[in-house]
């Protein structure tokens, strides 16, 4: 990964971890833009580094991008629940790699296009065979119906831009509403607002704020 990384004209990597206590303590020393974990590191494995790592107070934020051989649902769903800002397979191959290290650097979520929409619906209870929506409080700040529209488009798998090109409206209008969302859900990233679209049934066109 370091290699594909280096020849990037973009990307510097400022550090590497043999294991999870080392790269928990590189990360809080080194404060990297992102940080890649592996589900699967001696001593600490990704998913602890990652909760530890998100749940520190930090300025500017780590964000997470968790990296595994298999798409098992056991390890997807806390990656994303701690915070991650993206959940990559391996043999999704070097490309999708750069791009999740892109996406978190803008403030996007990348994940894996085999584990998308199924690990959403199964982690809210919306698929087949799930078991019933569970009920959601209503938010103090409720959202907007246009924000409702972009938490569902989000949830979706779209960027800013494919947003803004739907919707008619402006990459930065869009980033702007993307910041509201997650202020008024009290979530790190879009990932969070994929989770609250889909257990609210934003993701479907329907649902209330």
């Amino acid at each position: 990964m370091r290699r594909v990384l280096d020849h990037q004209p973009d990307i510097d990597v400022v550090g590497e971890a043999t294991d999870g206590v080392e790269a928990l303590a590189a990360a809080r020393r080194l404060r990297p833009d992102v940080a890649l974990v592996d589900v699967r590191m001696p001593r600490l494995d990704g998913l602890e580094v990652t909760r530890r790592l998100l749940a520190e107070p930090a300025e500017p934020p780590v964000s997470v991008v968790v990296v595994t051989t298999f798409d098992l649902d056991e390890y997807v769903y806390p990656a994303l629940r701690y915070g991650a800002s993206g959940f990559l397979v391996k043999r999704s191959g070097p490309a999708l790699l750069v791009e999740a290290v892109r996406a978190a650097v803008a403030g996007e979520t990348l994940i894996s296009p085999s584990v998308t929409v199924r690990l959403l619906r199964h982690v809210t209870g919306t698929g087949a065979g799930s078991s019933p929506r569970r009920p959601v409080a209503p938010l103090i700040e409720p959202l907007t119906a246009r924000e409702v529209e972009i938490a569902g488009k989000v949830a979706e798998g779209l960027t800013n831009a494919d947003i803004a090109a739907e919707m008619f409206i402006s990459a930065g209008t869009v980033k702007t509403h993307v910041a509201n969302i997650q202020r008024k859900l009290g979530v790190r990233n879009r990932v969070g607002i994929a989770v609250h679209a889909f257990e609210r049934g934003y993701a479907t066109g329907g649902g209330t704020a």
